[in-house]
């Protein structure tokens, strides 16, 4: 059975109604095979990354960049998990199979920072972006819950046995 792995930071009511959203699409009845692994960014592990077959992130936009507690998920792991760096030191394209991953991002304002910084950090590991960003500012509407439903259901389905 594929595994789906669920890696958020929902501090807020917000946040969680958006995790609960893409949460909920990963469990769509049309879904079958597919474990999927919710873990706060705090509580992931290296463990959890390298039996995943693939991944979703939901963050909040804070102060222009992802969260804390995301950054400190891909720190804490990410030469354990296939990240590549360059010779500078800096992230570098990776190698190697490319899982499937989706990203979720909440901001009051402006999501620009935190998209690109996820992203920069994505591309050095061995992923590959498999549905558009989820940008959503302000408080999710519908629209927001069902593009997040999407963004779930999608990942799940490209997984799905």
């Amino acid at each position: 059975m594929a595994r789906l792995l669920l890696v958020h930071h929902s501090p807020t009511p917000t946040l969680r109604d958006l995790t609960d959203a893409v949460l909920a699409g990963t469990r769509d009845e049309a879904v079958t095979g597919v474990e999927v692994v919710e873990r706060t960014a705090l509580e992931a592990s290296a463990e959890d990354v390298l039996a995943a077959d693939g991944y979703l992130l939901v963050t909040p936009a804070n102060f222009g960049y992802m969260s804390g507690a995301l950054k400190h998920f891909f720190d804490s792991l990410f030469l354990q998990v296939g990240g590549a760096l360059g010779e500078d030191g800096s992230a570098a394209g990776s190698s190697g199979g490319r899982r499937p991953f989706g990203l979720a991002v909440h901001g009051r304002y402006d999501t620009t920072g935190a998209v690109r910084s996820v992203l920069a950090i994505t591309g050095a590991l061995p992923w590959q972006q498999a549905a558009p960003v989820l940008e959503v500012l302000g408080d999710p509407d519908e629209k927001a819950r069902a593009a997040a439903y999407e963004l779930g259901g999608t990942l799940a389905a490209l997984l799905s046995s």
